[in-house]
């Protein structure tokens, strides 16, 4: 594996080598030795995915709050997105800047996203599964998220959201002016 730093302190792009020959490829997608060498968490609880039927279908900006905060290996295993993180760790240089990577099942990428960030993907094509290692158990009174449209990020989106969830479009606000 290839491990990347991002322009955002403790994010990582981490990168498959696959070994190919005439069956196809083979490639290892963790590895804690790997991880670990990085300075990275090698612990996850849970294992989860999601499917979007949609192009352009937006998921987020989600996180759960400490004690329960989380880190994420996100993979799309089939489809494209462009995952989007955001740091809103207070004390960070980089406090509410975001990036974006696309991930995809041609590239392969994964995007390692540590605890103190809201994390959300926007679909590129239809038919998208998405992948999460996650380091903490799911807490509903910790789980809770930022607007993807909040002016405060002004998050660059490839496209109007064909599909958002009630919950995602009434997360607060931070930056509460007018439009």
């Amino acid at each position: 594996m290839r491990f990347t730093e991002t322009e955002l302190n403790g994010a990582w792009l981490v990168e498959t080598v696959p070994i190919s020959d005439a069956r196809g490829s083979f490639a290892r997608t963790f590895c804690v030795d790997e991880f670990r060498e990085h300075g990275l968490e090698t612990t996850f609880v849970q294992h989860s995915m999601s499917h979007s039927v949609t192009k352009h279908t937006l998921r987020g900006m989600h996180f759960q709050t400490a004690p329960h905060s989380e880190v994420k290996v996100v993979s799309c295993i089939r489809g494209a997105i462009l995952d989007v993180i955001i740091d809103l760790r207070p004390h960070s240089p980089q406090y509410r800047h975001w990036a974006a990577y696309e991930l995809s099942d041609s590239n392969c990428r994964q995007l390692y996203i540590p605890k103190g960030f809201a994390h959300g993907f926007q679909t590129l094509r239809d038919d998208a599964t998405v992948s999460y290692l996650i380091s903490e158990f799911y807490n509903p009174q910790a789980s809770t998220g930022v607007r993807w449209n909040d002016r405060a990020f002004a998050i660059d989106w490839p496209a109007k959201p064909t599909v958002l969830s009630d919950k995602d479009q009434a997360w607060p606000l931070l930056d509460a002016s007018p439009a």
